[in-house]
């Protein structure tokens, strides 16, 4: 075995690997939303995680990534390697098309998830079933194409998100918040008066342990980003992944402390997962103390950005939008300050790179939130004209488990269960 094919299958491992690591990041979101919804809503956060496996792959595999890394001569769309077929030599690669598209696969089925949660307890298994298909087909695919893709017209400006703070956690997070405020509030969240009725969590061990596979899966995200098992970045990746998530953790630990008088679990859940969201564009580009200061800066905007939309009146079981939305718009910016030099093209402003990358940075952002935000209340408008997006009042007062999928989670205080009953209640 000579040298290329050695370094050809390390590569493959390490990506197929990683890619692995990312996928269970399901089981993580599983058990996050799961956790913090009420019980009778938990097996419809499970159902909602296997759609996003099994039509996110389904659907990247026929045509999302033809749209995301298919050749392009226009730097708009890809249109080759449908069903991974057609022409893909365009990709320089030192694995195969195959492997590339499953570490690919695993991060569209991500940005669904982050959705899963800004609609959880109220959205119709079918409607949801549905915006999967579009979301992984064609909305994170064709502004993925534009920042991912080597032709892509936001790539060709310089704009730099290693492992998706823009590609995947923006984007998620703004369709997040588009879904929330179109499907509307949990029955009784907020009173007449605008009253705010707090949803305690049902189990936040689970949670919990939901945020530490998260977590642990995310080093994948970003380490894995390199695609080569040999780069000898993967460390200091590693360690800025792990830098920026311990310092947004420990600042929602002291600003909850500091704000509530006592260290809010919930908030200190979502601080973790802010300051992974945070570094991830930036994670290969920028310090140590870089790494530090964006975790913290994503922990308290997180908490701030929570509280700003509980006073509006949008409900947001799990964060979605707080996590994913605002953390990877500072993840981005970010880059655009703290790049050093001789890591990307472009450097930081602060570190005399002028204004180019972060202008960049800045119009890539607002491009995907846009664009993440409006194609999905379109979507979701389309949807509603063949199918509720929204369960009925019964459904929602009775809990979706019941409601939508005939089982409860928690059925210890039964030993039989009238299954048809259930279902047709």
């Amino acid at each position: 075995m000579d040298i290329e094919q050695l370094s050809r299958g390390t590569d493959t491992i390490w990506v197929v690997l990683t890619a692995a690591m990312i996928l269970l990041m399901e089981g993580g979101f599983a058990l996050l939303e799961a956790g913090f919804v009420r019980q009778k809503n938990a097996v419809s956060i499970i159902m909602k995680v296997f759609v996003d496996i099994a039509f996110g792959a389904l659907v990247f595999y026929a045509i999302g990534f033809a749209f995301m890394y298919g050749k392009d001569e226009a730097s708009l769309i890809g249109l080759s390697g449908f069903f991974m077929g057609g022409d893909l030599t365009h990709l320089s690669l030192n694995i195969s098309h195959d492997t590339y598209w499953l570490f690919q696969c695993a991060f569209v089925i991500a940005v669904i998830s982050i959705v899963s949660g800004a609609v959880a307890e109220r959205i119709h298994f079918r409607a949801y079933i549905l915006y999967t298909i579009f979301m992984t087909g064609l909305i994170y695919p064709i502004s993925g194409h534009w920042i991912w893709s080597s032709n892509g017209w936001l790539a060709k400006l310089g704009m730099i998100d290693f492992a998706g703070s823009a590609a995947i956690h923006a984007l998620g997070g703004f369709a997040a918040l588009a879904a929330a405020l179109f499907i509307g509030p949990r029955i009784g969240r907020f009173g007449p008066d605008g009253k705010i009725n707090i949803v305690p969590p049902s189990n936040l061990p689970l949670a919990s342990v939901g945020a530490f596979i998260l977590w642990f899966g995310w080093f994948g995200f970003n380490s894995g980003s390199t695609l080569s098992a040999t780069n000898d970045n993967i460390g200091h990746i590693a360690v800025t992944t792990m830098l920026a998530s311990a310092a947004g953790c420990a600042t929602c630990i002291l600003f909850t402390m500091f704000r509530y008088r006592k260290a809010d679990p919930p908030m200190v859940i979502n601080g973790a997962l802010a300051g992974l969201v945070g570094i991830t564009a930036g994670c290969a580009f920028v310090s140590d103390a870089a790494a530090i200061l964006i975790g913290s800066v994503s922990g308290i905007a997180m908490v701030l950005a929570s509280e700003w939309l509980e006073n509006r009146g949008v409900d947001a079981p799990v964060g979605a939008f707080a996590v994913h939305g605002i953390s990877g718009s500072i993840g981005t910016i970010a880059v655009g300050l703290f790049a050093m030099p001789g890591t990307s093209a472009y450097s930081g402003l602060l570190y005399g790179g002028g204004w180019h990358l972060l202008g960049v940075q800045a119009l890539g952002l607002l491009v995907v939130a846009v664009w993440g935000f409006i194609l999905t209340w379109l979507v979701l408008k389309l949807i509603r004209k063949f199918q509720p997006v929204r369960v009925s009042r019964d459904e929602e007062l009775v809990g979706l488990d019941i409601g939508i999928h005939g089982v409860p989670a928690y059925s210890q205080e039964h030993d039989f269960l009238d299954i048809e009953k259930l279902r047709n209640s």
